[in-house]
């Protein structure tokens, strides 16, 4: 057995433990879920936080995920490698960027066994860069064709179609393609818009102005709380937003540690993303958060969370801890929410309000593990009106063993009437109607 696994299996131990002294005590904690969560006090977890992620298994043959009453899901297209993130082109083309984390260069104890137990759950490994064209010419909710529309890219993630661009969220920045209408490859070499600092948080999120005229851009941290030093932070943990016209890029939101997802909300026009907290303070300390953006608004990581929180383990900094901003909608610890759509009342059967879509990748470092499912939050008046509902779930066996999916991107299929979701592990892009 490899030195890696083993130390893999001896932190993973290290967890089950954690979660059997909790279960004795009577302290698993409940879900830090809604607009006012309760929220546990910090206990940061020392040198060896806990550790605990399934080995990624994938689906059996006719296995599927569970869908809400009246919905059902099917593979919208399988055989793909690493699925993240899904784009729907205004011809009804479905483009899937794949990508994955590269394991970099595990320099602690700790380092060495996350490696591992990522590696074992399928979380890093070689990144295929490219993007996949799908395409269901005749609307039976399956691509019967498949393209690959660009390849030789850099971890691409966020994809946006404005006129005659496509553009391209590599980890390293922004590429522009000159694209034509019902294409299945680009050919042609992009345009480099943004220059980005890889590694850490690698995923570049893309959604353009509602006028075109803009792209907003998610770029995470590069570390947990800052540990290598806020100069190495700098232009991080923070959306972007580019000015296509004039190519000039700002900072429009900080303070937000992992910021995936984004997606406007129609009846007030802003700008929503859900943002990964940070780790080392217990099962549910801080919680992952849904929340509107504001120009120039700052959200505390890493000095705070949850508004004015203070992390002792970061140095203080009282005047930022009072510009922080507390967040919207709390969706429990460490459930890695990723995906994020506006789904309008009535698209999936059902659901007859509007309201967000989040693809919950699960946790990977709690001692009961959270997320694996997508889940719907009701909207009224522009704001989260009530809790949480689960789509789309059964990505994650019973005893938390191992992992058939994991969630990532969702966006509304090309009929409207239809929900696609990302599904990394399966390797499969799954659809619900």
């Amino acid at each position: 057995m490899a030195t890696y696994d083993v130390l893999a299996r001896a932190v993973a131990l290290i967890g089950a433990g954690a979660i059997r002294w909790r279960r004795q005590q009577g302290r698993v904690q409940p879900a830090a879920v809604g607009a006012s969560p309760e929220i546990p006090a910090g206990r940061p977890q020392g040198r060896i936080p806990t550790l605990k992620m399934p080995t990624a298994q994938g689906w059996a043959p006719g296995q599927l995920p569970a869908a809400a009453t009246g919905l059902k899901v099917n593979a919208f297209a399988a055989g793909l490698k690493h699925p993240r993130w899904i784009e729907v082109l205004p011809n009804g083309d479905v483009t899937v960027a794949e990508a994955l984390q590269a394991g970099g260069n595990p320099r602690t104890l700790f380092d060495h066994a996350m490696v591992a137990t990522m590696r074992r759950a399928a979380a890093i490994g070689a990144s295929p860069n490219r993007i996949t064209l799908l395409r269901d010419a005749d609307g039976d909710g399956v691509a019967e064709q498949r393209h690959t529309l660009l390849d030789k890219l850099n971890q691409p993630f966020g994809m946006a179609l404005l006129g005659d661009t496509f553009y391209v969220g590599n980890t390293d920045g922004v590429m522009a393609f000159a694209y034509t209408a019902g294409t299945t490859t680009i050919g042609t070499p992009g345009r480099r818009l943004t220059t980005f600092k890889p590694g850490g948080h690698w995923t570049r999120s893309l959604l353009p102005s509602r006028d075109g005229r803009r792209l907003y851009i998610g770029v995470g941290s590069l570390s947990n709380i800052g540990e290598n030093g806020m100069q190495a932070e700098e232009g991080r943990a923070c959306i972007y937003e580019l000015d296509l016209v004039t190519n000039h890029c700002r900072i429009f939101a900080a303070g937000l540690r992992n910021p995936v997802g984004l997606a406007w909300e129609p009846v007030t026009n802003r700008l929503w993303t859900v943002v990964n907290e940070r780790d080392g303070l217990g099962d549910e300390t801080p919680p992952d958060y849904l929340t509107a953006v504001t120009d120039g608004g700052f959200y505390g990581w890493p000095y705070c969370y949850w508004g004015q929180t203070i992390d002792d383990r970061v140095p203080a900094n009282a005047a930022m801890v009072s510009k922080a901003l507390t967040p919207d909608y709390a969706l429990g610890g460490h459930t890695a929410s990723l995906g994020l759509c506006w789904m309008p009342a009535g698209t999936l059967a059902g659901f007859d309000v509007d309201g967000m879509v989040i693809g919950q990748h699960g946790s990977w470092n709690r001692s009961t593990l959270s997320g694996y499912k997508v889940v719907f939050v009701p909207f009224t008046n522009g704001r989260p009106a009530g809790p949480p509902r689960d789509i789309l779930w059964g990505f994650l066996a019973p005893d938390e063993s191992v992992s058939f999916g994991r969630p990532v991107g969702v966006a509304i299929g090309p009929d409207k009437k239809s929900l696609l979701v990302a599904d990394d592990v399966g390797d499969v892009v799954w659809r619900v109607a």
